[in-house]
């Protein structure tokens, strides 16, 4: 057991050690530009009606969540098919459905912490993930149903 902590360790590290690459042109990817931002603009063909709430099993859509969830040590406590400490991420799917209030509930557990849901152990919280990020995390969860 200690082994794979370790391996969670140093992957952590690694990630969080990950800097930047600059583009040869001299341009810098994160500045802010005045384009349009919408959904509609990134994504001509995505469907923004309220009953679509973004959770996709589509691998390319799963890859931001997979990021995020490593960088937040998610699986220190979580595995997809397995419960640890926390449930895993197929039982939180089989329990609340993808809608606009479970994210938002789920994206402010995430970050807040908490206890009861699931039994007395308490989910730690996350105050450093931001809202988008934890809303993020919770989407690609909440796509696992099986």
């Amino acid at each position: 057991m200690k082994k794979v902590f370790a391996i969670l360790f140093i992957c952590a590290v690694i990630t969080a050690c990950g800097g930047k690459t600059k583009s040869g042109d001299g341009t810098d990817s994160s500045a802010t530009t005045t384009a349009d931002q919408s959904a509609k603009a990134q994504q001509p063909n995505a469907d923004t009606s309220a009953n679509n709430t973004g959770a996709s099993k589509n691998a390319g859509d799963a890859a931001p969540a997979l990021k995020l969830i490593a960088a937040a040590d998610c699986a220190t406590c979580h595995k997809e098919d397995v419960k640890i400490v926390g449930p895993a991420f197929k039982d939180i799917a089989a329990k609340y459905p993808p809608t606009d209030n479970n994210i938002n509930m789920l994206a402010d557990k995430v970050i807040k912490g908490g206890k009861g849901n699931w039994g007395d152990i308490p989910m730690t919280p996350h105050p450093s993930l931001a809202l988008n990020d934890a809303k993020t995390i919770v989407k690609y969860i909440l796509s696992l149903k099986k």
